[in-house]
């Protein structure tokens, strides 16, 4: 939660007027580096989401998010925790190849599935591709790579730039 991409998008929120709740992922919290299976992410993320939206976001519009792993689990989930708007940084569309190893399979299912107002930012030369733009979804490509450490005042425009189309925030 305090990777650069996930802070400048905070940020970016905030001066917009929007709330943000940042949630670690529950494999990142029992200490171990690689994720759990996609349909316990995914639950787990819907608890978290019904338990904030009965609570401290109660009726008000949800935006959900990650970055990686975090951004599948939101696009994933989009309809079921009735999300507004999806925001994925660094959408891991297809792990880059092992030598000897067939290409592993794309992951723009995932973000087709999404309906709502999607917006991807993506490292220019990140090594898990980069999605093409679709109907409801904005993708744009920044310096850097995966981990998005730089493009970072890129990154905050195009956060801060989507953010209120989304969810407009009334004064």
């Amino acid at each position: 939660m305090t990777s650069r991409d996930l802070v400048t998008a905070t940020r970016a929120a905030l001066a917009e007027g929007i709330s943000v709740a940042l949630v670690e992922q529950p494999y990142r919290v029992a200490g171990r580096r690689s994720p759990a299976p996609a349909a316990k992410l995914d639950a787990a993320w819907t608890t978290v989401i019904a338990h904030l939206a009965a609570g401290e976001l109660h009726g008000l519009p949800i935006i959900t998010g990650g970055r990686s792993s975090g951004a599948r689990v939101a696009c994933r989930t989009a309809s079921p925790t009735g999300a507004v708007g999806v925001l994925c940084l660094a959408f891991p569309l297809r792990p880059p190849r092992r030598a000897g190893a067939k290409p592993s399979p794309s992951r723009l299912d995932e973000l087709d599935g999404v309906t709502v107002p999607t917006l991807v930012i993506q490292g220019a030369s990140d090594p898990f591709g980069m999605p093409p733009p679709g109907a409801n979804r904005t993708v744009v490509q920044v310096p850097g790579d995966h981990s998005l450490r730089t493009g970072l005042g890129a990154l905050e425009d195009a956060v801060r730039d989507w953010l209120p189309r989304v969810a407009p925030v009334s004064n």
